[in-house]
């Protein structure tokens, strides 16, 4: 079978949108060619270090690739996500070069691909994020392993913004607490809720495609009897109260549902938030105080922030 691998030239801050946009247009997944990779500092406590060839890397930027099948469609499909993109800008995202291209690759090219980018990676404490067709042994005994395929999923589980959710969620999950996970996408953390012992879950995605790979990943780590997914959305006719809501989503669309957050929240329950550019932090904090939350932790990784806050 052929494919297209399309190549986006954009920016740090539009990676999350565009993913979600070739997402919509039936790609299975993405691959983010990001050249800070190569020349950032990590914490030798979390991430595993695989050698990074530059020649991959734009110098500038951030190039987004995905695959989408060659057919009658595919020029439609790509006409569609350049509007998509563009319409971004509405957002005050800022897109950069914007600059699109299209190759033709072999079935085979394409599934190679996923591999050389997406190894297990140690992203807290205690959670290790690894590829179905890795061979993994835990180091410790109390780690845990959140299985996850590219192939499916909305993104590798890696970015700054799902681990700064996962390590909040992390800190703050109790055992038997009921979690709402807004914007779920791969599912991932909803998975990561349940590993730490929340009694209900509450996944929920306006993208269909979204559900179905939330619904293969929460079966392939074995909490489909803790963790529902459904199409929603945000939190229109979803009930409470509940302990925890959690999103990893767009800074504009947080701010859309900042009092739903809060009156779905039992007194003290949290509200955790990701997705944010720095450029967005204050907006966002600003809606959360207004919205009746706390602000308790404010934590940021390379360009993007994460806030836990509580209901007063």
């Amino acid at each position: 079978m052929k494919w297209s691998e399309i190549s986006i030239h954009t920016t740090q801050e539009a990676v999350e949108p565009i993913s979600n946009i070739l997402h919509e247009a039936g790609a299975s997944g993405v691959v983010i060619e990001d050249p800070f990779e190569l020349t950032k500092e990590r914490e030798q406590v979390f991430g595993e270090i695989y050698q990074l060839n530059p020649d991959d890397y734009p110098e500038e930027g951030v190039v987004v690739k995905a695959y989408l099948p060659v057919n009658s469609f595919l020029s439609e499909t790509v006409e569609e996500i350049k509007e998509a993109i563009n319409g971004l800008l509405l957002f005050g995202i800022d897109i950069g070069h914007n600059k699109i291209s299209l190759i033709e690759v072999n079935e085979e090219e394409w599934a190679t691909a996923w591999k050389k980018y997406y190894h297990p990676v140690k992203i807290s404490e205690r959670f290790t994020i690894v590829p179905t067709w890795e061979d993994y042994e835990p180091v410790s005994t109390d780690e845990l392993i959140i299985e996850l395929d590219p192939g499916m999923a909305f993104g590798t589980g890696t970015h700054p913004t799902t681990v700064l959710c996962i390590q909040a969620l992390e800190r703050t999950v109790q055992t038997g607490d009921s979690v709402i996970d807004v914007g779920t996408g791969s599912g991932v953390l909803s998975i990561a809720a349940a590993m730490l012992g929340a009694k209900e879950i509450k996944a929920l995605d306006l993208d269909s495609v979204a559900v179905e790979s939330a619904l293969e990943n929460v079966k392939l780590n074995k909490v489909e009897d803790i963790v529902s997914v459904s199409q929603n959305n945000l939190l229109n006719n979803i009930e409470g109260p509940v302990d925890v809501v959690v999103a990893n989503i767009l800074a504009e669309i947080i701010l859309l549902f900042t009092e739903d957050a809060n009156k779905i929240l039992k007194k003290g329950g949290l509200f955790i938030t990701s997705g944010i550019i720095t450029a967005k932090k204050e907006e966002v904090k600003e809606g959360l105080l207004a919205a009746g939350f706390a602000i308790e932790e404010t934590v940021v990784m390379e360009d993007w922030v994460a806030f836990i806050a509580r209901k007063n």
